[in-house]
């Protein structure tokens, strides 16, 4: 199901130790600024919240992950001060999953570009289906990939994040995502990688709170420096949108 509300969805279902939180737009799964906060809003809640021990994220519907930034939104950008709060919300977002108490698995059924990407990248565990291919697409708009590329990179390395982003009209597979480290397993069918991943999170969940918790603070050390990093990066991608090349290329798009 897909939900048809303009400013998307974000819900949370919790199921013994595991917090299913599912969001959703009309338009791709893509972000607006209402939803980035809620997203935000949510994981804080999830992560003080004791009887939680993971976090699952999806989208809804069967076809894209997410589509990354508002569309709309993006060509409503006016000033410096409007841009940076929206790319300010994809900072808070991943920099909330980063300290987030918990881990969080992603569930990727279908293609996502630009911020979903980012998402993923900031997941700490990755289910994935064969149709779940990724682009960062940023530079053909004239932006460019500046908040989410801590968290890719973190995954992949920079030469793997180069190919991506340098090629930006180029899909790439999930095997691919898969060999560079984005994804953990890629399954050949929604039903195969569901039913996997309803046994690993509860197999995760049963294990003991405070060892995970732990753990992932290791796994994210030297991050601590992205509460200001990012939204730093936030602020250039939102000058970048009102620069004329981005006007022209959206201008463009708009009227294909």
């Amino acid at each position: 199901m897909q939900t048809t509300r303009e400013n998307g969805s974000i819900y949370t279902e919790i199921n013994g130790h595991v917090a299913t939180v599912t969001f959703g737009h009309p338009a791709s799964n893509s972000f607006v600024a209402e939803m980035l906060d809620r997203l935000t809003d949510e994981l804080e809640k999830l992560s003080d919240n004791q009887n939680v021990t993971i976090v699952v994220l999806k989208s809804e519907g069967d076809r894209a992950f997410c589509a990354g930034a508002s569309f709309n939104e993006l060509m409503a950008v006016s000033n410096l001060e409007e841009g940076k709060v929206f790319f300010n919300g994809f900072a808070k977002v991943i920099n909330a999953m980063r300290v987030c108490k918990k881990v969080i698995v992603g569930r990727v059924q279908g293609k996502a570009v630009g911020g979903g990407v980012g998402l993923i990248a900031a997941c700490d565990y990755v289910f994935a289906s064969v149709d779940a291919s990724i682009r960062l697409s940023e530079l053909t708009i004239g932006i460019a990939p500046l908040v989410i590329a801590p968290a890719v990179e973190r995954k992949i390395g920079i030469a793997a994040l180069s190919e991506l982003s340098l090629a930006p009209t180029e899909w790439k597979n999930a095997y691919w995502a898969q060999e560079k480290g984005l994804f953990s397993k890629v399954f050949e069918s929604r039903k195969e990688m569901d039913k996997e991943l309803d046994f690993f999170v509860v197999k995760l969940s049963s294990y003991n709170p405070e060892a995970l918790q732990d753990w992932k603070k290791t796994l994210w050390e030297g991050t601590a420096h992205w509460d200001t990093l990012l939204i730093s990066r936030a602020a250039l991608t939102g000058k970048l949108v009102l620069s004329q090349f981005t006007k022209n290329a959206l201008a463009k798009f708009k009227s294909n």
